[in-house]
């Protein structure tokens, strides 16, 4: 097998489809921030770490959920929301990322932010996203979260904002803890987005006994990629049906490991995927919470799953295919992958 150093997965050029703005946030920042912000931050470095940081296996995505919320009360003001994105930008940039896709849940960032409204929120980052790209040569574009744990009512509210703001979103995305929040409830909502032109992308198939839940973010809510989709490798028909649509999953090797969706990073079944013939793409997820970035992905499954550089630029040439942003934009960059 071919031997790739920390330095050379750095340097590969990289599609980035599934990364949460929101949870982006880099650790200097973080740390600067927060008592400016009113939270007491610990007495050692490694104990502000466990306030903030994800950086070995939780029990279960439940867990995990609940550490964001952490990170989140540092989101306080419009400033500091243009200065995350901007950075997540940079970081993505100088990570070898050339296309990226940022999103975000309006509805969690705004929570305990009574100064913030959807409307400051999204005008505010996708301001850092405009003095990112100003800076850095590279195709972004903006997703909007339905959080699936809150009401009908309030998913309602998020979806006509998305369609308000179409032109600076590519896609709508359903994502928060599967488990008791079955997806077609939204399918009305998602159809709409659809029909008013915005992509629709769906977090489905990452925790245990999930697989079915892809069939329907695709067959009933209309998903043109899967967030995650892991667990299909349980479900043979499943699987198959992905396959047959060729529907793209956007795979987040270490964040599928820390919220222990496998236990360990050899039974994560990205090789058994790609084998089968499904399109798979590889991505960070949470790379402020998770301290890590898409490189660190990468190295995981080049020392554990002997990916190879052919191996990155098969995924990265799906993902370049899959992602949303307008054809304009991203073909600025199509040469650094073909």
């Amino acid at each position: 097998m071919e031997k790739l150093y920390s330095h050379n997965i750095r340097d590969l050029i990289k599609v980035d489809l599934h990364r949460h703005l929101d949870c982006s946030v880099r650790w200097s920042t973080l740390i600067e921030l927060a008592p400016l912000v009113g939270i007491p931050l610990a007495d050692t470095v490694q104990g502000q770490k466990d306030q903030f940081l994800i950086t070995g296996p939780m029990t279960d995505l439940g867990s995990v959920l609940n550490k964001f919320l952490n990170a989140q009360k540092v989101l306080a003001s419009e400033e500091i929301l243009t200065r995350i994105a901007y950075e997540a930008c940079e970081d993505a940039f100088n990570d070898g990322i050339r296309v990226l896709e940022l999103r975000y849940a309006p509805t969690f960032i705004a929570d305990g932010h009574s100064e913030l409204n959807f409307e400051k929120i999204h005008r505010s980052l996708a301001e850092g996203v405009l003095l990112a790209k100003k800076t850095y040569p590279m195709a972004v574009g903006l997703i909007c979260i339905v959080q699936r744990i809150k009401s009908y009512d309030v998913a309602a509210e998020v979806v006509d904002f998305a369609i308000d703001k179409k032109g600076s979103f590519v896609a709508l995305d359903l994502a928060d803890n599967e488990d008791g929040f079955d997806p077609k409830i939204f399918a009305p909502l998602f159809q709409k987005a659809k029909k008013a032109g915005l992509h629709l992308t769906v977090h489905s198939g990452e925790t245990p006994n999930s697989a079915p839940w892809v069939k329907d973010s695709i067959e009933i809510l209309g998903a043109e990629r899967i967030g995650h989709g892991i667990q299909i490798i349980n479900d043979p028909a499943v699987l198959n049906f992905v396959k047959e649509k060729k529907i793209p999953l956007e795979i987040c090797p270490i964040s599928n490991y820390l919220t222990q969706s496998f236990k360990t990073y050899e039974e994560h079944p990205i090789r058994k995927l790609m084998e089968a013939g499904v399109q798979v793409t590889v991505n960070s997820d949470d790379p402020g919470v998770f301290a890590t970035t898409l490189s660190d992905d990468y190295e995981v499954l080049h020392r554990v799953h002997g990916f190879t550089k052919a191996d990155f630029a098969r995924c990265n040439q799906i993902a370049f295919n899959a992602s949303f942003i307008s054809e304009s934009e991203k073909n600025q960059f199509k040469k650094d992958f073909f």
